[in-house]
């Protein structure tokens, strides 16, 4: 009987858990500390984006071009002056999109 009112009262107050507590504490937030994001994380970012749409601006420029040139010189029969000429065209295109880009914004 007795151990069974042991088990039931509470556990008194034991130096070990409140330093292992502190401890934990200080972990935390040391951790929390570490994985917050930086300036600088923040703006390298911004820059991979910007790179992967002038990527993407480039890509589609010149495939979507090529792409569209191919099918006017099938149907057409201008091997391979539509191709040329459309790719030329997305090319331009795509460089003036990445110019606009590249502009501050007012």
């Amino acid at each position: 009987m007795s151990d069974e009112r042991q088990a039931q009262e509470p556990i008194g107050e034991d130096a070990r858990i409140d330093a292992l507590e502190a401890r934990l504490k200080a972990a935390r937030e040391r951790e929390e500390e570490r994985n917050k994001p930086s300036e600088s994380t923040v703006e390298s970012d911004a820059s991979y984006r910007l790179g992967n749409k002038v990527l993407a601006e480039l890509l589609g420029g010149i495939g979507g071009g090529a792409f569209i040139g191919w099918v006017i010189d099938r149907f057409a029969g201008t091997t391979p002056w539509g191709l040329l000429v459309v790719m030329a065209l997305g090319i331009i295109v795509s460089f003036r999109n990445i110019i606009r880009m590249s502009k501050p914004t007012k």
